[in-house]
């Protein structure tokens, strides 16, 4: 189980974790471990932790880089950061790439729930400790910490909202993440958790497009083409939400389509403003990612990483257009 945090909860957190989130590179293939930022915390702090993420073609994931780099260079670090686009053999490369190059730390996040273990564990048993974040893998006890959003608490606050939207009737579709992430169908249980109490919403057809818009585009178009009187749609993500949007536009039906996003990413955000959007479910990756580097620094410096428990999970936040104006590159500002 997770321990549920919230934002209160992982300033917490952070305090004790000062006071005790492809090609292989800094952003890009060939470049140098970047060295900018303030000193180390203490005598021991030092050193290079690598970053594994996913895909930093997408905003989400950009975050997750940008926020891990900017705080391992406030605590004395230089990083690396490689991306595997949930391919389970990169993510092997740039583990073995980790040890080799003997970093003090990895800050993961996991190319699958199942795949990851053997991973993890390979680095845990070189001495290097791994904090994950975003996702999940399917054992405790190898990762010292893994930070994830609260994303069945999330899709309940989306699933919600869209649901008045609708009207609480009519036909929907779904377009769902990548099968191998957890927290693809985390969500998708949490929205049909929700729809299944209004007996005239009925889902006539998910597709899977793995987080992305271009395919979360041409898979709207295929289930447009079969089910053109459908009132919505709720995505996995914002990436193919955004998709769908575009094709309901290219069919002149995004008036009678509502849309669900989840990320809260800027360009949903901005479709959220727009009206083009519903809503979006912020994923608070940056407090999230925050939070993976200040307790690989302290347990590093101390053995121990100040959380109370390897599992935490941070508590989403509805994104509509009230507090839209609000969230800028996944931070609300109040």
């Amino acid at each position: 189980m997770f321990r549920r945090l919230t934002t209160a909860a992982v300033a917490v957190t952070f305090t004790v974790g000062l006071a005790a989130c492809g090609g292989s590179s800094d952003t890009s293939a060939g470049s140098s471990p970047s060295t900018s930022g303030g000193g180390a915390t203490s005598a021991s702090a030092g050193g290079t932790i690598a970053v594994i993420t996913v895909d930093p073609s997408n905003p989400y994931w950009k975050a997750e880089v940008d926020t891990a780099k900017s705080e391992a260079a406030k605590l004395g670090y230089k990083t690396t950061v490689d991306a595997h686009n949930n391919d389970a053999d990169k993510q092997n490369q740039f583990i073995d790439g980790a040890i080799s190059k003997k970093v003090k730390a990895i800050i993961l996040d996991p190319a699958g729930a199942d795949e990851s273990v053997g991973a993890v564990q390979k680095a845990t048993t070189a001495g290097i400790p791994v904090f994950l974040v975003n996702a999940e893998i399917a054992k405790q006890g190898i990762a010292k910490s893994q930070i994830v959003s609260n994303n069945a608490q999330g899709a309940t606050l989306g699933a919600e909202e869209w649901a008045k939207s609708v009207g609480e009737k009519g036909q929907y579709v779904e377009l769902f993440g990548n099968p191998t992430d957890n927290n693809a169908q985390v969500r998708s249980d949490g929205y049909a958790e929700v729809l299944s109490q209004y007996p005239d919403l009925k889902r006539v057809q998910k597709e899977t497009a793995n987080w992305d818009r271009a395919e979360g585009k041409a898979k709207m178009e295929i289930m447009l083409s079969a089910h053109p009187n459908i009132v919505g749609v709720v995505a996995g993500n914002d990436e193919m939400a955004l998709g769908a949007i575009q094709a309901l536009k290219d069919a002149n039906k995004l008036k009678q389509v509502k849309v669900l996003g989840f990320d809260g990413n800027q360009d949903a955000v901005n479709a959220v403003k727009s009206g083009e959007m519903v809503a979006t479910v912020l994923q608070p990756i940056v407090e999230g990612t925050k939070a993976a580097v200040k307790q690989a620094d302290s347990y590093l410096r101390t053995g121990k990483t100040g959380a109370s428990t390897e599992k935490q999970a941070i508590d989403c936040v509805l994104i509509t257009k009230a507090n839209a104006g609000s969230l800028t590159n996944f931070v609300l500002t109040q």
